[in-house]
């Protein structure tokens, strides 16, 4: 099968080892799907990437932060596709951009990670999210802000007096570290993985979620994306990011929302927290895949209820 239009694509990434191996992901789904098509990768550096002592503002998220300048290339043509990861994307998209396409969903989890020696003291995370959920689950615990990619956040904890710290599972995994043993070594040294249970800590919208953003005039580009997409997680991502846009919420909100789909019905679950409240509110519809938008009306207005 050969490409619509140019025989080339260029993909947008941010630079950190995480972003690329998941544009080597989109790359790799795109040349099997367009033999003969050129797939490239441009890296951008954004402002979360190069300010990582910045403190995140729960208000606004992290547009600014991690999604703006890639936006911002793609818009004025530098490059054709950008690829993110989705729960990095604010629930009100630009205006010019459209989701062209996802790629099947990871594992969704949290894992929290301690040493192997028993130690006491805090809990790292720069999620807003997973902070209100340790706060509610393990009352009393101290709570640090921990910035920074992958490796940074471990190498920061070998360094630390912390108990834990917790990150995505899938993040982890594509970056090539095997949990399944409930221990991975990083730098030679051996830390323990415990997977969080999603029915507690459930995730951000769009967790796992690697998403590919087009212009919406592109037409050559919707078509050549189109051929990856992975329709089952789309729908669930639309449901997810919906709510998120009628929470006024995004990814930098203390909220987990978390879609999946059984045969033709979907399952859609939320927590809010609303400090200073520890306990969330929580709520779950359950309605037909088909209508993403509808069922998270319909959580809204159960959430609010």
């Amino acid at each position: 099968m050969s490409a619509p239009g140019s025989q080339k694509i260029i993909l947008g990434s941010r630079g950190s080892e995480l972003a690329r191996r998941q544009t080597a992901m989109v790359a790799a789904a795109l040349r099997q799907a367009w033999p003969d098509l050129e797939v490239v990768t441009q890296i951008i550096s954004t402002r979360g990437d190069v300010r990582t002592a910045e403190p995140i503002d729960p208000r606004a998220g992290r547009k600014g932060l991690f999604t703006g300048e890639i936006e911002r290339a793609l818009i004025a043509g530098e490059i054709d596709v950008a690829v993110h990861s989705a729960k990095d994307l604010p629930s009100e998209m630009t205006p010019e951009l459209e989701l062209g396409a996802v790629l099947p969903r990871a594992p969704v989890e949290d894992v929290l990670i301690t040493k192997q020696l028993k130690t006491s003291g805090a809990i790292a995370t720069g999620s807003v999210r997973r902070q209100h959920q340790l706060r509610w689950k393990f009352p009393g615990v101290e709570i640090v802000e921990l910035r920074g990619n992958v490796p940074t956040r471990l190498r920061k904890f070998l360094q630390s007096d912390w108990q834990a710290i917790v990150l995505a599972r899938a993040g982890l995994e594509r970056l090539g570290y095997d949990l399944a043993r409930g221990a991975f070594e990083f730098e030679s040294v051996s830390l323990r993985a415990e997977t969080l249970s999603a029915d507690v800590f459930l995730p951000a919208g769009g967790q796992g979620i690697i998403a590919l953003q087009v212009r919406g005039d592109d037409r050559d580009r919707r078509n050549v994306t189109r051929e990856i997409n992975h329709a089952e997680t789309l729908l669930c991502l639309e449901a997810e990011r919906e709510f998120l846009r009628l929470l006024q919420g995004d990814c930098g909100s203390p909220v987990g929302v978390l879609a999946a789909i059984s045969g033709a019905s979907m399952t859609v679950r939320a927590q809010v927290f609303d400090p200073p409240r520890v306990e969330p509110r929580t709520a779950r519809v359950e309605g037909e895949a088909s209508a993403p938008k509808k069922l998270a009306r319909e959580l809204w207005e159960a959430i609010n209820g």
